[in-house]
């Protein structure tokens, strides 16, 4: 349990880039480093997050821990991503982070090129595991162009779907390799899943109701941040209007307010969710401060992790049959196109800039790719050298 808790803490900690990003990082660390999961598994485990309101890199960290020590060890790898950037965040609503603008930062653009170069690398190795034929490739190739061309986080699970019905056409691979030694079992896990499905419901129907009939403050606050939390599709930015719907339009806080938490947010690691936190602490609406930080982020998490934790030891009953296998399959590889396109945009497009930001993409991607680097000497690297020159 100290151990998950400390790796997502340390991955919390340096993880730029967006949620993209964060599931390369992801990879790289649980998959190649310490094999807590093969490769099969982390694509379902994605797919299913893709399919899950919430922010799909922080349901997959928590289904990680989940699959090593059950819900204690999701709540473990979850707290230890999120931490780092709630408690900047919380620090920021304070006034800590108010002293720079961090947004035009030459460290932070170093951090959104080794970013580029971090996705890379998992787009590659990802795609020629989970693409090993020409129909799955092409298949990949197809979904990224319609992700580019219709973006929405709607056709991201539209294509999903899409994959696993071509993907049941085609013939099943060799199914993937038993999970790791002190994983959950499914069967143990299926009255607990059904419990926190049930929680899930009762809070998104019940909720609404709460927050009418107490004085305002703690209920609605908490009502409007878990129902953000639990009709968004897409995560990261697909987020921040529906928040500013709910937070600034009942003049809980201002334009200008919401603007510059926005800002903070994006020089911060780990998920984008965590700006629930300096809007729950800025607020002149419930609790503030601190502990209003703390109940928006709870708010806005619980939902998304409570969806994870219920639907996960059904889907690792069922995915060893062939024909669901093969399903699979097939959105494994159409995971691949989104995460393709995801490559381009936002990744590249907000990454490379110039030339001298192209350049710093490129030397990053070849030390990565040459096996030789770590990836936080990269990252780091690119953050010195993007203050220095870009």
């Amino acid at each position: 349990m100290v151990e998950i808790f400390l790796v997502a803490l340390r991955l919390g900690c340096v993880s730029f880039g967006g949620p993209v990003a964060h599931l390369a990082y992801f990879r790289r660390e649980y998959v190649e480093q310490r094999r807590w999961l093969d490769e099969a598994q982390y694509a379902d485990l994605v797919a299913l997050c893709q399919f899950l309101p919430g922010p799909a890199s922080s349901q997959t960290g928590f289904g990680i821990g989940y699959l090593q020590r059950g819900l204690a060890g999701g709540i473990a790898a979850w707290l230890g991503f999120t931490l780092p950037s709630a408690l900047l965040m919380i620090g920021f609503a304070y006034g800590v982070a108010a002293l720079a603008d961090f947004s035009a930062a030459g460290w932070l653009r170093g951090l959104k090129t080794a970013a580029v170069a971090v996705v890379a690398q998992a787009v590659w190795a990802m795609g020629r595991g989970l693409c090993p034929d020409w129909p799955r490739r092409l298949l990949a190739v197809a979904v990224a162009a319609f992700v580019l061309w219709l973006p929405s986080a709607w056709n991201q699970m539209a294509v999903i779907a899409l994959g696993a019905l071509a993907g049941a056409c085609l013939p099943a691979g060799a199914p993937g390799a038993g999970r790791a030694p002190g994983a959950a079992p499914a069967g143990s896990g299926r009255k607990q899943g059904a419990a926190c499905l049930a929680i899930f419901l009762v809070l998104l129907l019940a909720l609404p109701a709460l927050a009418r009939l107490t004085p305002p403050g703690w209920a609605d606050t908490f009502d409007r941040f878990y129902r953000v939390g639990s009709l968004v599709f897409g995560g990261g930015h697909v987020v921040l209007p529906l928040l500013e719907r709910e937070v600034v339009a009942p003049g809980w806080l201002t334009h200008d307010q919401f603007l510059a938490g926005y800002g903070a947010v994006q020089a911060v690691p780990g998920p984008l969710f965590t700006f629930s936190a300096y809007l729950g602490a800025v607020m002149s609406h419930g609790p503030g401060g601190w502990t209003g930080g703390l109940w928006a982020l709870t708010a806005i998490f619980l939902p998304a992790l409570l969806l994870v934790a219920g639907v996960l030891p059904f889907w690792q009953a069922v995915r060893s049959r062939p024909r669901l296998r093969s399903a699979m399959q097939g959105a494994n590889a159409a995971v691949v196109g989104v995460l393709l396109a995801a490559f381009w945009q936002p990744v590249c497009v907000t990454g490379v800039a110039d030339a001298r930001s192209g350049g710093l993409a490129v030397t990053a991607a070849v030390a990565l790719f040459s096996g030789r680097v770590p990836v936080w000497a990269v990252v780091a690297a690119a953050a010195l050298l993007g203050a220095a020159f870009l």
